[in-house]
């Protein structure tokens, strides 16, 4: 799936850093395996997640959607020496692969994914969050948010995926649950005076929120 004219995409991604052998296999082995290949994060948006969580520096990163571990790798690259990411999904057909792509990075003792749901699984890791990333079942963005801001600290980050949904959001005659949902959850980041926010025109959308109270 193309965001942009593939001139534009091409340039993109000559002038971005590249990412590694193990990251360029997993893409490609998520587009030959899996169903909706489009859902990993892929170069643009694996080196931005990259990019900051090497500016955060974080010790804590909770991932609300595995699918196939592409983005958890990313993310992983920015871990504090002592920090630990956890990743969520309810997919069981692809937590192996995604496993088995973990086990073989530099950052397989510092990862964990289970499998279940995100809202769950929120409420059974206990822990005071520097960097939250949603790429989930969209229905339950707002949700998320909600169980999410009493964990985070002041400084935390909160980014979310698909968060323009292909345009969707913009058009007032689109009205089916997804867009309805990421509607609201950007108007929430919108109108929480505990957080400030961006839209990022990135692939789909990448909202970034900072924790402010």
């Amino acid at each position: 799936m193309h965001f942009f004219p593939e001139p534009i995409e091409a340039y993109i991604n000559q002038h971005s850093s590249p990412p590694s052998a193990l990251l360029q296999e997993l893409e490609r082995n998520t587009h030959l395996r899996c169903l909706m290949p489009q859902m990993c994060s892929g170069h643009q948006q694996g080196r931005l997640l990259a990019l900051l969580s090497k500016m955060l520096r974080p010790r804590r990163i909770l991932e609300i959607g595995t699918f196939t571990g592409y983005s958890a790798l990313c993310l992983a690259e920015g871990l504090n020496e002592d920090g630990h990411l956890h990743s969520v999904d309810n997919n069981p057909e692809i937590m192996d692969m995604a496993q088995s792509y973990v086990n073989r990075s530099e950052f397989c003792e510092q990862i964990t994914l289970h499998e279940g749901t995100g809202l769950e699984w929120i409420k059974c890791l206990d822990e005071p969050w520097d960097l939250v990333f949603i790429d989930a079942d969209k229905e339950n963005y707002p949700n998320y948010l909600e169980a999410l801001l009493p964990k985070l600290k002041t400084g935390a980050i909160i980014l979310a995926d698909n968060v323009l949904w292909s345009g969707k959001v913009a058009d007032s005659a689109a009205d089916d649950d997804e867009t309805k949902a990421l509607r609201l959850y950007n108007q929430m980041l919108f109108d929480d005076p505990r957080l400030e926010t961006m839209i990022l025109s990135v692939r789909d959308g990448i909202s970034l929120a900072r924790v402010v109270r």
